[in-house]
Protein backbone atom coordinates (compact mmCIF):
# COMPACT_ATOMS: atom_id res chain seq x y z
CA UNK A 1 0.00 0.00 0.00
CA UNK A 2 2.96 2.61 0.49
CA UNK A 3 3.51 2.24 -2.76
CA UNK A 4 0.40 2.72 -4.53
CA UNK A 5 0.21 5.47 -2.08
CA UNK A 6 4.07 6.97 -3.64
CA UNK A 7 2.59 6.36 -6.86
CA UNK A 8 -0.31 8.14 -6.26
CA UNK A 9 1.39 11.48 -5.44
CA UNK A 10 4.12 10.69 -7.86
CA UNK A 11 0.88 10.67 -10.34
CA UNK A 12 -0.22 14.10 -9.27
CA UNK A 13 3.67 15.55 -8.18
CA UNK A 14 6.39 13.96 -10.56
CA UNK A 15 9.34 14.39 -10.34
CA UNK A 16 9.70 15.32 -6.72
CA UNK A 17 12.85 14.45 -4.07
CA UNK A 18 12.87 11.67 -1.74
CA UNK A 19 12.56 14.30 1.00
CA UNK A 20 9.75 16.12 -0.21
CA UNK A 21 7.88 12.53 -0.71
CA UNK A 22 8.83 12.18 2.78
CA UNK A 23 7.36 15.04 4.20
CA UNK A 24 4.01 14.41 2.00
CA UNK A 25 3.35 10.85 3.27
CA UNK A 26 4.64 11.55 6.92
CA UNK A 27 7.42 8.61 6.41
CA UNK A 28 11.27 8.94 7.39
CA UNK A 29 13.42 9.74 4.15
CA UNK A 30 15.26 6.54 4.88
CA UNK A 31 11.50 4.44 4.29
CA UNK A 32 11.04 6.51 1.09
CA UNK A 33 14.51 5.90 -0.11
CA UNK A 34 13.86 2.14 0.77
CA UNK A 35 10.58 1.94 -1.16
CA UNK A 36 11.13 3.83 -3.98
CA UNK A 37 14.30 1.56 -4.51
CA UNK A 38 12.11 -1.45 -4.56
CA UNK A 39 10.10 0.24 -6.85
CA UNK A 40 12.86 1.28 -9.02
CA UNK A 41 13.38 -2.11 -9.27
CA UNK A 42 9.57 -3.44 -10.01
CA UNK A 43 10.36 -1.04 -13.25
CA UNK A 44 7.49 1.53 -11.75
CA UNK A 45 9.51 5.07 -11.30
CA UNK A 46 13.27 6.15 -12.16
CA UNK A 47 15.69 8.14 -10.07
CA UNK A 48 16.95 11.14 -12.34
CA UNK A 49 19.41 14.38 -11.85
CA UNK A 50 17.36 17.21 -10.51
CA UNK A 51 17.59 19.73 -13.79
CA UNK A 52 16.95 22.89 -10.94
CA UNK A 53 19.84 21.27 -8.82
CA UNK A 54 22.27 19.20 -10.52
CA UNK A 55 23.62 17.45 -6.96
CA UNK A 56 20.39 16.14 -6.08
CA UNK A 57 17.93 13.54 -7.67
CA UNK A 58 14.34 13.39 -8.45
CA UNK A 59 12.23 10.55 -9.06
CA UNK A 60 9.56 9.96 -11.58
CA UNK A 61 6.78 7.91 -12.70
CA UNK A 62 8.04 5.40 -15.27
CA UNK A 63 5.61 4.61 -18.05
CA UNK A 64 5.19 1.18 -16.45
CA UNK A 65 4.51 2.60 -13.10
CA UNK A 66 1.96 5.32 -14.94
CA UNK A 67 0.29 1.86 -16.03
CA UNK A 68 0.33 0.47 -12.58
CA UNK A 69 -0.97 3.50 -10.82
CA UNK A 70 -3.99 3.19 -13.68
CA UNK A 71 -4.80 -0.36 -13.45
CA UNK A 72 -5.03 0.13 -9.32
CA UNK A 73 -7.23 3.21 -9.40
CA UNK A 74 -9.45 1.18 -12.21
CA UNK A 75 -9.26 -1.71 -9.90
CA UNK A 76 -10.41 0.86 -6.65
CA UNK A 77 -13.16 2.36 -8.34
CA UNK A 78 -14.65 -0.62 -8.74
CA UNK A 79 -14.52 -1.87 -5.96
CA UNK A 80 -16.24 1.14 -4.54
CA UNK A 81 -18.80 1.18 -7.12
CA UNK A 82 -19.56 -2.19 -6.10
CA UNK A 83 -19.94 -1.42 -2.46
CA UNK A 84 -21.64 1.69 -2.93
CA UNK A 85 -24.23 -0.70 -4.80
CA UNK A 86 -24.63 -2.69 -2.09
CA UNK A 87 -26.33 0.16 -0.49
CA UNK A 88 -30.02 1.34 -0.01
CA UNK A 89 -30.73 4.72 -1.42
CA UNK A 90 -31.40 6.19 2.07
CA UNK A 91 -27.99 5.09 3.15
CA UNK A 92 -26.27 6.34 -0.70
CA UNK A 93 -28.21 9.47 0.04
CA UNK A 94 -26.60 9.99 3.60
CA UNK A 95 -22.87 9.00 2.01
CA UNK A 96 -23.62 11.99 -1.08
CA UNK A 97 -24.90 14.21 1.81
CA UNK A 98 -20.96 13.45 3.73
CA UNK A 99 -18.84 14.68 0.61
CA UNK A 100 -17.98 18.05 0.94
CA UNK A 101 -17.23 17.24 4.27
CA UNK A 102 -14.86 14.53 3.84
CA UNK A 103 -13.37 16.02 1.11
CA UNK A 104 -12.57 19.05 2.95
CA UNK A 105 -11.25 16.69 5.52
CA UNK A 106 -8.82 14.71 3.12
CA UNK A 107 -7.73 18.41 2.00
CA UNK A 108 -6.60 18.89 5.25
CA UNK A 109 -5.06 15.71 6.27
CA UNK A 110 -2.94 16.12 2.99
CA UNK A 111 -1.58 18.98 3.51
CA UNK A 112 1.90 18.98 5.01
CA UNK A 113 2.56 18.92 8.66
CA UNK A 114 4.35 21.89 8.49
CA UNK A 115 1.04 23.98 6.94
CA UNK A 116 -1.88 21.88 8.76
CA UNK A 117 -2.80 23.64 12.01
CA UNK A 118 -1.46 21.98 15.17
CA UNK A 119 -4.84 20.29 16.73
CA UNK A 120 -3.19 20.44 20.42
Amino acid sequence: MAQVELLQVLGEHSPARIGDLALRQRLAASTVSGLIGQMIASGLVAREVDPADRRASVVTLTDAGREQLTAWTQAHERRLDAALASLDDGERAAVAAALPALFHLAEYLGEPPDTAADPA
